[in-house]
């Protein structure tokens, strides 16, 4: 009995700790696997998400954050600087001309 009490106050202050969670789809230029890797390694860096997957079909990316660290338009940010269109926000400049050429709007469609 003493366990069980021990195991759910220890629970608690964690489920405290995760903050609440939101949910945002994004469209993104992205085309391979390259390019998922590349944008979804970066948002795992970034604060406040904790997941993130692209689906390369519908070039969307499902981002699971915390509205007390980020928003939706940091996030966006953080695809762009990556070199990468999200939604509305363009790409950077200087990292877009950095990304191979598979992952340029236009490569050929049997990219990776």
């Amino acid at each position: 009995m003493k366990k069980i009490i021990l195991a759910a106050l220890l629970a608690i202050p964690g489920l405290a700790w995760a903050g609440p969670k939101q949910t945002v789809k994004i469209k993104t230029s992205a085309i391979c696997e390259m390019c998922k890797e590349r944008i979804e390694k970066n948002l795992a860096l970034s604060k406040g998400i904790s997941k993130s997957d692209l689906d390369l079909k519908d070039k969307t990316i499902l981002v699971e954050y915390n509205p007390k660290k980020t928003d939706v338009a940091a996030i966006k940010r953080a695809i762009a600087e990556v070199g990468y269109d999200a939604d509305e926000v363009v790409a950077d400049g200087k990292s877009y001309e950095k990304l191979p050429s598979c992952c340029k709007k236009g490569a050929a469609a049997t990219a990776h």
